[in-house]
Parts: structure tokens; sequence; C-alpha cells
């Protein structure tokens, strides 16, 4: 399975969340916050160690990587810290680092069981998208049905404290990480954690304590949006897709057999802001809808120059439908991969702000003890033979969110635009 991906190096060395995410990832997208980290310590295999070298590897000389273990093992005061096969993991993360490439990642048992879990599309947690506001941990936005929403937790709420007797944990979040904010919040349904928040308008700190449950995360949301302000027609379908994961495909088809069935549907949005990508069939699978077959979807290339077109193989339901994509900063990778699809084959208006540009294709593939490596294996282009690495999309129709407003202006746009067609 091919899998793209975002994310800074760190970030993916720590385990994310395309998140979406996107990040992924990047910025990942939607469930940034709620995004697969955990603060219990890793399990580790005991490791059996030889000091012999791959035949095809002998000119490698590991004298010195020798030398350091043995200092470290004789020297180090503290034994308890000396853990063999965590010493392991990191010296081959370390090594995979080296490439600089900052999407090939090897990851250890646990950082690989999130990321599956992210791509899955459910976990444990209390359902809250977190970032900052300034250098302040805060709630961006609470999923909806979640139990931090049903908690009273609003979005723009600081959090200043975290509180887990389970976990032992009892600590300020001055200077935490999204990750080990994340780590800490997140845990095994049924459990419970308390967080102390900041509220603009409130004098007084306020505690809530919150349960956790399994949160399923939508992939693909529909809904219907009238073409005039305060009008009930359903002309226009609003589809989000949140993320590229494991789930995204059939999702999508409930979506697609909605719009089919309400017949006075005419035109479409489709939202892959903060989309941080995922699987890039994914992208093939939703663009191939609003295509001809025959057309383009990507181009791959590998290390050889080889390239390989995937096409699409089916009649496109969507295809006369009048269709606007909306992108952001926070769309990468197989997001990227779709909106592109879309412009150079039908002309499709992309609306927003430039994309993340992710330009890379990686594989995960699954080594030893539950390991992974991610590594990337190829470049992507868009149909026209556009590479989108560290450049993005740019939009064509440019369209800045005013965070000082409640008002989606990317969405008004991207109405009004859809309406012109």
């Amino acid at each position: 399975m091919k899998f793209l991906r975002t994310g800074s190096l760190n970030f993916v060395r720590s385990v994310i969340i395309f998140s979406f995410v996107f990040s992924l990832v990047f910025l990942s997208g939607y469930w940034l916050g709620v995004k697969g980290y955990t603060a219990q310590m890793q399990s580790f295999p005991k490791a059996i160690i030889t000091r012999s070298k791959p035949p095809s590897k002998e000119y490698v000389n590991f004298d010195l990587f020798w030398k350091v273990w043995d200092i470290l093992e004789s020297r180090y005061y503290d034994k308890k810290r000396i853990v063999e096969g965590k010493m392991v993991y990191g010296a081959i993360q370390g090594m995979v680092s080296a490439i600089g490439d900052p999407y090939t990642a090897f990851l250890p048992p646990d950082d690989n069981k999130l990321v599956q879990e992210d791509l899955k599309g459910n976990f444990d947690g209390i359902g809250i998208q977190i970032g900052y506001i300034g250098s302040q941990l805060a709630v961006i936005a609470p999923l909806p049905g979640s139990p931090a929403e049903e908690a009273g937790i609003k979005a723009g709420d600081l959090i200043v404290a975290i509180k887990d007797e389970a976990k032992n944990v009892d600590t300020g979040t001055f200077g935490m990480s999204i990750p080990d904010a994340v780590g800490i919040i997140r845990g095994t349904a049924g459990t419970r954690i308390k967080l102390t928040l900041l509220r603009e308008g409130v004098t007084d700190p306020i505690e809530v304590e919150v349960t956790r449950r399994t949160i399923e995360v939508p992939s693909v949301r529909l809904s219907f949006l009238p073409l005039d302000k305060g009008g009930d027609d359903k002309s226009l379908a609003y589809i989000k897709v949140m993320k590229f994961g494991g789930e995204t495909l059939e999702e999508w088809n409930k979506a697609v057999e909605g719009v089919l069935l309400e017949k006075e549907t005419k035109m479409i949005v489709v939202d892959v802001r903060n989309n941080p990508g995922g699987y890039l069939q994914g992208a093939v699978d939703l663009a191939s809808d609003f295509l001809e077959t025959g057309d383009v979807v990507v181009i791959e290339e590998d290390s050889r120059g080889t390239k390989e077109e995937s096409k699409v193989t089916k009649i496109g339901r969507l295809r006369n439908y009048k269709t606007v994509v909306l992108i952001n900063k926070g769309s990468a990778s197989a997001s990227e991969i779709f909106a592109g699809a879309l412009r150079d084959n039908k002309k499709v208006k992309l609306i927003g702000e430039t994309s993340f540009g992710k330009g890379t294709i990686q594989e995960p593939q699954q080594v030893n003890g539950g390991s992974a490596l991610h590594i990337t294996i190829a470049r992507w282009l868009t149909p026209s033979g556009y590479w989108v690495d560290g450049k993005g999309l740019e939009p064509d129709v440019l369209v800045r969110d005013d965070e000082n407003t409640s008002d989606d202006e990317q969405l008004i746009k991207a109405i009004e635009q859809v309406k012109m067609l």
C-alpha cells in the first residue's frame, strides 16, 4: 500500500496525521489534537547482540559504533537507563534520519500501532483538536458528539494543566509540545482525565473531568447548502474530506449515493482543507468520480526515472456536476493529488490558499517485532507533469481565512464561484 503523509522530521520520529494528516500533518488535518501519541514507556524487546556484518556490507566499519556502545555500557553512571532494545531502536532511527528525508522514518512498535489507528479512523480519547493560541496550548475545537464537547469544553479554551491519576501525571502545560500533550490526554476508554482551562470572559480557571471513550472519526461528511443565504434548497452538495484513510472509500461511496439521490443537487463543493493526506489510492478513487474513463489522475516516477500513470478505470458518477475544490496550507499529499487531477483534467477551480506541497510517495514496510519503516519510493506529478514538492498548488481564486470573524470566507467564495459555472 502506497502511503503519503506530512510532518516535520521531529514529528515523524516521535510519531504523528498526513493527519488527514496532514499532517496529518500537517498539520495535519482535522484530528491533529486527537491523533495517536502515548505517554507510557514503550516496551522494547530484549536485544540479541551480534557483531557480524552482512556479507554484502563488509566494507562498512562498525568499530566506532561498538566503541561508543561499550563506553556507554561501562561508564554511564545510571545503569537503569541502559536499555539495549531501546538503544537498538534509537540507532536504527538515527540511521534512517541521517538520509535527511523527513518522510522516511523508522517507527518502533508502539508508534507504528498509533499510525495504523490514525488511518483506521478510531482511537480512545476525549475528542479534541489541539494547537496553540500564541504560545499556550489550546483547544482548537472539540469533535462533534465527543466526550469533550459533552463536558462543555469549547473552542478557544486554554489548557493550562492536565491531571491523570492513573498515569501518575499532574502537570502544567507551559512549554509542552502537542505530541506530549496528546500522549497524556489520550488513553484507554473508560478512564478519566482532568483538564484545567482558562476561558475568555471567565475570571477563574475551569476544571473539567472527562471520561475517555472510543472515538470514531469520519473521513467524509456530506451536507447540503442553499445557494442563497436564508434559502432552504439543496442545489449545492458540500462534501468535506478530512483524510484519505482505510475507511474513506466506503464513506465516500455513501456520500456519493446521497448526492445522486438528491435530484435538486446540481453543484458540488469538495473541501480538502486541512486534509493531511493518507493513501495514494484513496486520492485516485475519489478523483475518478469526477473524471472521464482513461483520464490520468497521477504520475509516479521512481528513482530510475520510470514513470507510471494511474488512470480512471470507471465511469465517474459525479463528472457532470459543476464542481469547485477548497484547499489551504493544510491540504497535503493525497489531497493535492485529488485537487491537481481535477484541475488538470476538468479545469476545476481551486479556491482558498496555496496547498502544503508534498510530492513524494511513501511505502510502509512492516519489519520485525511490529516495527515499520516508512520509506520514500517515488515522487508524484500531476497529470500535466507539475511537481508540487515545496511549492504546493496555487489556488485559482485566492481567499485568506479571516480568523477574526466567524464567517467561512473561503466557503462563501467557493459557493459564489460554483454558481457562476
